[in-house]
């Protein structure tokens, strides 16, 4: 079973910093590349951050410089820590892991999200 749980989003003023934590089962977590995705009202899903079991990291050019992703290895955890924070960073933030089917190619499994507000 896929469990994908996240937290530590809120409300931060524009400057601000939070950090995301996503709890993955434990085969989950050290048998797959894990990754943020946000989605802001109106506008499509986008990948904010990815890393692999081995540690390497893509960012989206947009967090680049201004957000870090990390995996935990004793907590199992995928974590996401986002400094300089800007209003236009406000969205849903999702947990996402992606599973190799034979029948259906890769499949997108997501955690509930949890909501960033950055206020300006």
């Amino acid at each position: 079973q896929v469990q994908l749980v996240e937290s530590g989003g809120g409300l931060v003023q524009a400057g601000g910093s939070l950090r995301l934590s996503c709890a993955a089962s434990t085969s989950i977590y050290s048998t797959n590349d894990l990754g943020w995705y946000r989605q802001a009202p109106g506008k499509q899903r986008e990948l904010v951050a990815w890393i692999t079991r081995s540690g390497r990291t893509n960012y989206g050019d947009y967090v680049k410089g201004r957000f870090t992703i990390s995996r935990d290895n004793a907590k199992n955890t995928v974590d996401l820590q986002m400094n300089s924070l800007k209003p236009e960073d406000t969205a849903v933030y999702y947990c996402n892991t992606k599973i190799w089917s034979s029948t259906l190619g890769y499949v997108d499994y997501w955690g509930q999200g949890t909501q960033v507000t950055v206020s300006s």
